[in-house]
């Protein structure tokens, strides 16, 4: 169905619109074709909860509040001619013409503009997962022979993928660097041959703060596109306001909030999104990451409440790495004063959604970690081991024999990645005070263990 806009900016579904353009004038959206898939945006960055309310409100087909789930897997046409048009190009789903789900959904792409919104980009594609968006961001830069500067913090299957997979089987090779030796990022890039610096805004699982600001002026000066996963801090930061070219996410963490969903999203200029999408040359178009209109669905409800839930999962981490501070643990928090980065992310972070909804607890070895695990889930129930993040429990890993354990020992040791590291996703099941008491039950049980006394 097309859609129809109203004096407040609402969006309505009409008719079908024909490919001589007779039946809906100016009634209708009709974006440019540079600008497709573009939020109409402000320039002027504002809040990404004042952002998302800006984009446009789609209605259902028949009234309904929320939209209607657009599940076909194939579209009709009005005329035999705009079958051939849509495969030249001339009409596209900016006009509301749709050939198939893999290329163009209504309901995805609605989605796609939410994400924008809150990224505060010209366009975003969602994806059926946080690595699918990754790997077509780095194929779509890079061709065979190109190179990567990257951060050697990484998600483990993001440094697999570099390390791996790209130079086996596309000639892609990275050089990895720490993110904030600003001197070895420059040295790293190799003039001609440099595509891409590509970091983690907040590192998986170390919690290391990019200078998104200085580290996109270094690549820019150098020719180089900056990509940015924004995973672990949406609503905190905003890559592509400070400088980033790119900026990717595993929706099915913080986004989706429930656990229940594998999503990814790539968030940047029309232009390159666009070319994501083209039928000859488009690493979206070609790979498939095609993300169910159903799960599209889901997720665009779960935005508008995005903001709420990251100022709850923020503010109680800076309760809990307090209060775990005091205890004696040593605790790896943004939030806190002796974080090596914690003025650095005060200056880039946005107004009042705090430091992050994740913190580590470093038990030095692994065995330590399980213990503490183990305590916490099977005997006070402050949380769960699992891995993933962004969940309304608690979430807890030992980082280096789960999501961190594609990079080897010598890895793991230039990430900072101690063995025994628990990181720690912070829900907000339950009230603070309960789910303090939960813990501390469960540490002092550890400390009067012997193994711990040991």
């Amino acid at each position: 169905m097309a859609e129809t806009k109203n004096q407040q900016g609402f969006v309505f579904a009409g008719k079908k619109r024909s490919s001589t353009g007779q039946d809906g004038g100016d009634d209708f959206i009709v974006a440019s074709k540079k600008s497709m898939l573009s939020t109409g945006l402000p320039s002027i960055w504002e809040d990404p909860a004042a952002s998302l309310a800006s984009a446009r409100h789609e209605f259902g087909e028949h009234g309904g509040v929320n939209m209607s789930i657009e599940a076909s897997a194939t579209f009709t046409v009005m005329e035999p001619e705009t079958m051939r048009r849509m495969f030249s190009g001339e009409l596209g789903p900016d006009r509301d013409f749709f050939i198939y789900s893999r290329h163009f959904n209504p309901t995805v792409l609605n989605l796609g503009r939410q994400m924008a919104a809150l990224e505060g980009t010209e366009a975003a594609y969602c994806t059926a997962s946080g690595m699918s968006a990754i790997s077509s961001v780095l194929l779509q830069l890079c061709s065979s022979g190109g190179h990567v500067v990257a951060s050697r913090t990484l998600y483990g299957g993001t440094h697999a993928l570099l390390t791996h997979f790209l130079p086996r089987a596309c000639n892609i090779t990275t050089t990895f660097v720490d993110i904030n030796d600003h001197e070895m990022v420059k040295n790293a890039v190799v003039e001609g041959q440099t595509k891409v610096l590509y970091f983690e805004s907040m590192s998986n699982p170390t919690l290391t703060v990019a200078n998104i600001p200085d580290l996109s002026r270094i690549a820019h000066d150098k020719g180089v596109k900056v990509v940015v996963d924004n995973t672990f801090a949406p609503m905190v930061l905003s890559p592509a306001r400070l400088g980033a070219d790119v900026v990717v996410h595993s929706i099915s963490k913080f986004i989706s909030g429930g656990a229940d969903i594998i999503a990814g999203a790539v968030c940047g200029p029309a232009n390159l999104v666009n070319s994501m999408m083209d039928l000859q040359h488009g690493a979206l178009m070609l790979l498939g990451p095609t993300m169910n209109a159903k799960v599209a669905f889901e997720l665009s409800e779960r935005i508008p409440h995005l903001a709420l839930r990251m100022k709850e999962h923020c503010h109680r981490a800076m309760v809990y790495a307090t209060k775990m501070k005091k205890l004696g643990l040593k605790v790896i928090y943004p939030g806190l004063e002796d974080h090596p980065q914690h003025e650095l992310l005060k200056s880039m972070a946005n107004k009042e959604y705090g430091f992050g909804g994740l913190l580590c607890i470093d038990m030095e070895t692994e065995e330590k970690a399980n213990r503490l695990m183990n305590h916490l889930q099977n005997c006070t129930q402050f949380g769960f081991m699992a891995v993933s993040l962004g969940y309304y429990e608690t979430l807890m890993s030992c980082s280096g024999s789960s999501t961190s354990s594609e990079l080897n020992d010598e890895e793991q040791a230039l990430a900072g990645i101690s063995p025994g590291l628990v990181r720690m996703s912070v829900g907000f099941a339950g009230t603070l005070a309960q789910k303090w008491s939960q813990f501390e039950k469960a540490f002092s049980r550890l400390q009067d263990s012997e193994l711990y006394k040991n």
